[in-house]
């Protein structure tokens, strides 16, 4: 997709178009040599030179620091072809019997410096938790349940909140795929950094009350281990998780790409409002205004409901809780 863009203001800040590419913004930020680049083999240092710095990018993660990239969802494993595919798919979602708390899918990344390692303890604690659902995932055991579209969905489904702690492949990544597969089988997803989707995705999230649709608990209370995320998750009342889980399926449109076979009729898909975003962007750039890729948070949201102590044992289990479910 290639949008034009002819106001000289808009070409000074973001270029003449705007240019869609499946990838993270960092994999268009590599130095390719030295420059501290953890990781020079992959994507390429497209806008660093001097054309792609004038230039305005979708990207499936914005890397929040240069303006120019753009976030839009990571496609989903459903392409609706018409607005009933929509509405059933909301209707079957909806109606769901969630059986597990929580569930995260996913392998440890033993590679990643300690300090931001909160990936594992995230894995530590659903391991720990007779409400957490996690299949084998790790690199080794050659496990096919992570790879099988049908039995990751399913599991989606069967899920209350879905545990989305940043990083996959890549130290700079905060957002993961599932963060969509996930909501759009109507899971609650439960963030850890505000970066996650909270700074992002700003035509497609909610820009204002980011707790009516997730649940944020600090990276660094999991990391101190100062926090059991079974114990917050069991806190919110069970009115107010059907009141995040219907917000949850609201959204569920805005983060499908429709079957590019078809067309949809009165529904807008993650395309429809990613054009309508760039479109009003470069509007505001031609009226003057300063631009940029974040969005509006700039501290991280309350932890409403957090524990106020740990009831983590020193062993690492989780210590048993009221069954509220």
């Amino acid at each position: 997709m290639h949008i034009g863009a002819s106001d000289s203001k808009a070409n000074s800040k973001h270029g003449s178009a705007a240019t869609v590419a499946g990838r993270t913004g960092w994999d268009f930020r590599r130095s390719g040599g030295g420059g501290g680049d953890a990781n020079p083999d992959r994507g390429n240092g497209l806008l660093l030179k001097p054309a792609g710095r004038n230039m305005s990018l979708l990207v499936l993660e914005s890397t929040l620091e240069h303006g120019s990239d753009f976030s839009v969802p990571y496609p989903t494993y459903f392409h609706p072809r018409s607005d009933a595919d929509v509405l059933r798919w909301q209707d079957r979602v909806r109606g769901q019997h969630r059986t597990w708390l929580m569930a995260f899918v996913g392998a440890p990344r033993p590679d990643v410096p300690p300090r931001i390692q909160v990936r594992e303890r995230v894995i530590a604690q659903c391991k720990a938790s007779s409400a957490c659902a996690m299949p084998g995932c790790a690199r080794s055991s050659g496990s096919a349940q992570c790879h099988s579209t049908a039995d990751i969905m399913r599991l989606f489904q069967k899920a209350t909140f879905y545990l989305q702690p940043p990083g996959g492949d890549d130290y700079y990544s905060h957002t993961r795929r599932s963060v969509f597969d996930s909501m759009v089988a109507g899971c609650i997803p439960v963030f850890f950094h505000a970066a996650s989707a909270y700074k992002q995705y700003p035509w497609h999230l909610p820009k204002d009350d980011h707790l009516k649709y997730s649940v944020f608990i600090p990276d660094a209370d999991v990391r101190r281990r100062n926090v059991s995320i079974e114990a917050v998750l069991r806190a919110i009342p069970p009115a107010t998780v059907e009141r995040m889980r219907e917000e949850v399926i609201m959204l569920i449109p805005t983060l499908l790409y429709a079957d590019s076979r078809s067309k949809l009729e009165t529904i807008k898909d993650a395309v429809d409002v990613a054009i309508d975003g760039i479109l009003d962007t470069v509007a505001r750039i031609k009226n003057g205004e300063q631009v940029n890729c974040g969005g509006p948070v700039d501290t991280d949201p309350p932890n409403l409901f957090a524990a106020t102590a740990s009831r983590i044992a020193p062993n690492g289990s989780v210590r048993a809780v009221d069954q509220h479910r």
